[in-house]
C-alpha cells in the first residue's frame, strides 16, 4: 500500500516557523522548572538531528537530556544529507558504538529526517534499542507531504521520485521496539497528519504539543513528554497518559482524559482556530457559508 499524501504546510504555517525563537528563548527559563521532572537511570540518548543539521541543532536537547541524568550522545556524521546506503551503515554502525560503549540499550531521539532513520535503525537493530522518539517525523506520508521536498531534491544524488515505493511502504510500519511520535499541527514545514503512528497500539504511541517544527528540539513541552518517555522502565514501558493538568497540555495523547476547561485552552484553541481559518482562506478553500 503507498503512503498517503497529505497536503504540504502552508505559506502562512511556513511563515510561522519564525516562532521557534519565542520557543528557544522560552527553554532557557523552563530549565529550572523542568528540573522537577523524574531523573534519568543514566543510560545512553543517541540524537539524531534533521534534515541539513548536524550535532549543533540538537546542543540544547541533549544539555537538557545530561541535566535530567542521562547520558547524550552526538551522531557524529556531520550535516544531515539525506538517506544513502552508506548513511544507513554508518548509523546502524554509531548505535553499536554507543552500545558497546556503555554495555546498555540506547534510546534514539530523531528530529524530522533524523526521526525517520531512528525508527529504520531501529528496525534493523532491536537487540540495541530501548525505544524511539521522533519529533516531527514524516514517516507516515509521502515524500512530497512537506515543504522542503525541492531542497531535498537540489542537494540529494537519489530524488524523491526514485525513492524505492518498498521503504517508502516500510517507513509507516512501527518499529520492533517502544515508540513515541511527537507532532505539532502548526507544523510548517512537514504535514503533521504524516508525523503521527497510523494505528497506536501498546507499544507505540502520538503525543501532540504546541508548537513549531523548527522549535521542536528546544520546546519545554517536547522536553517534559521526552522526560515521561525516557524514565519508563525498560521492560515495562507504558504509552504517555495525560490526565488532570496534562490533559490541557497535550490534548491529543493517544491516553488523553479530558479534564475540565481552562483559560489557557481556550486561548490556545482560539489561536489555533484562527491560524486554521487562515489556512483555508490563503487557500481558498471557506466552506460556503462559514
Amino acid at each position: 500500500m503507498l503512503q498517503p499524501k497529505y497536503n504540504r504546510p502552508s505559506k502562512l504555517l511556513l511563515l510561522l516557523e519564525t516562532r521557534a525563537l519565542v520557543e528557544l528563548g522560552a527553554s532557557f527559563p523552563a530549565r529550572q522548572l523542568l528540573k522537577d521532572l523524574p531523573r534519568g537511570d543514566g543510560h545512553p540518548v543517541l540524537v539524531f538531528p534533521g534534515f541539513l543539521a548536524n550535532d549543533l541543532s540538537t546542543r540544547v536537547l541533549r544539555r537538557f537530556l545530561r541535566d535530567l541524568g542521562y547520558v547524550p550522545e552526538r551522531w557524529t556524521l556531520g550535516a544531515n544529507r539525506g538517506y544513502s546506503e552508506e548513511l544507513d551503515h554508518r548509523m546502524q554502525q554509531r548505535l553499536r558504538d554507543v552500545y558497546e560503549k556503555h554495555g546498555r540499550k540506547v534510546s534514539i531521539i530523531g528530529w524530522s529526517l533524523g526521526g525517520v532513520y531512528a525508527r529504520e535503525v531501529a528496525r534493523a537493530l532491536p537487540e540495541y534499542v530501548r525505544q524511539v522518539i521522533t519529533m516531527g517525523s514524516p514517516f507516515g506520508g509521502a515524500a512530497t507531504s512537506t515543504n522542503v521536498t525541492w531542497i531535498y531534491d537540489l542537494v540529494c544524488d537519489e530524488k524523491t521520485a526514485d525513492i524505492d515505493p518498498r521503504l517508502l511502504e516500510r517507513l509507516g510500519e512501527a518499529p520492533p521496539v517502544p515508540s513515541t511520535a511527537i507532532f505539532t499541527r502548526s507544523d510548517g514545514v512537514v504535514a503533521w497528519q504524516a508525523c503521527r503512528e497510523p494505528h497506536p497500539g501498546a507499544f507505540n504511541e502520538s503525543v501532540e504539543v504546541k508548537g513549531t517544527h523548527c522549535g521542536l528540539g528546544f520546546n519545554p513541552l517536547v522536553f517534559h513528554v521526552i522526560a515521561d518517555r525516557l524514565v519508563q522502565p525498560q521492560e515495562a514501558w507504558r504509552p504517555f497518559l495525560a490526565t488532570g493538568w496534562r490533559a490541557a497540555l497535550f490534548p491529543e495523547a493517544d491516553n488523553v482524559q479530558k479534564g475540565s476547561e481552562t483559560p489557557w485552552t481556550k486561548a490556545t484553541a482560539t489561536l489555533d482556530d484562527a491560524i486554521s481559518r487562515l489556512d483555508l482562506l490563503l487557500a481558498n478553500k471557506v466552506p460556503e457559508g462559514s
